[in-house]
């Protein structure tokens, strides 16, 4: 009777395991509920979650994908082009004592400043057209992604370098064959942490100058105390903040298994 027990308390653990964040969101939500009403908390300062549902379904399909579209347009455009920007400025970093020493500083000068302050100029500089939105989202994104990876470029075994220089293979071959492949665990690292912000930086851009998007709908939604409905969209905001990052890790799990943190 024991020995039977045993597979079915093992049954409970694994499935207690694998559902345990959607069991304690779960619960998250109940008590956010329960509090709303047993405290009578005014709707107008936090809204249950069921009246965020009410407040989703006042709205079309068509507004929310119009909304949804926009803000994951500037998000994506902004996170493409700090990769494409970050990864050659982590090599010349990793690969240049001169560049570290003048480039990374300037870099860490740009990253303090602080965007929100910032963002107005950039519109007056740049126009109310998309550009100023993809490039204030790109500020936003880029230097996890120049930092970690010249740490991941830096971080490859001496031996490894000092062994493709006997061979001598080229600085690009080098980079390609070496230290980009060791690098790979902090790239993706560094991607995962960026998507993330890719949204933030669209929502930000938003507040700023938009008519369209989920970050001006929010604004748009709680200047006229329709906060259930700011709410939904927030809602919405974090689905496409986890799918990003989502997005990144299945990459990552078809394209360089190898790469992804071993399981103790």
């Amino acid at each position: 009777m024991a020995k039977a027990l045993i597979p079915i308390r093992d049954w409970l653990l694994l499935w207690g395991d694998r559902f345990a964040p959607v069991l304690t969101f779960a619960a998250l939500i109940a008590i956010w509920e329960a509090a709303c009403r047993i405290f009578d908390i005014p709707r107008f300062l936090l809204p249950s979650p069921s009246y965020i549902v009410v407040g989703a379904m006042d709205q079309t399909v068509a507004t929310w994908a119009a909304n949804i579209w926009a803000t994951v347009k500037i998000a994506f455009m902004g996170y493409i082009l700090a990769i494409v920007v970050s990864i050659p400025i982590s090599v010349g970093l990793a690969l240049s004592r001169f560049l570290s020493r003048t480039v990374y500083p300037l870099l860490v000068v740009i990253h303090s400043t602080p965007v929100v302050a910032i963002a107005p100029i950039i519109i007056v500089v740049m126009g109310t057209s998309a550009l100023p939105r993809v490039f204030i989202t790109f500020l936003i994104t880029f230097f996890p992604i120049v930092v970690t990876t010249t740490a991941g470029l830096m971080a490859t075994p001496q031996e490894l370098i000092e062994l493709s220089r006997s061979l001598r293979a080229t600085r690009a071959r080098e980079v390609l064959h070496i230290r980009l492949p060791y690098a790979l665990p902090y790239i993706f690292s560094a991607l995962k942490i960026s998507s993330t912000l890719a949204i933030v930086g669209a929502v930000v851009a938003e507040f700023i100058a938009a008519e369209r998007g989920l970050g001006y709908f929010i604004e748009l939604q709680t200047s006229f105390l329709k906060i259930n409905q700011g709410f939904a969209a927030l809602v919405l905001l974090v689905t496409i903040s986890l799918c990003f990052f989502q997005v990144i890790g299945l990459i990552q799990k078809t394209f360089a298994p190898w790469s992804l943190p071993k399981k103790q």
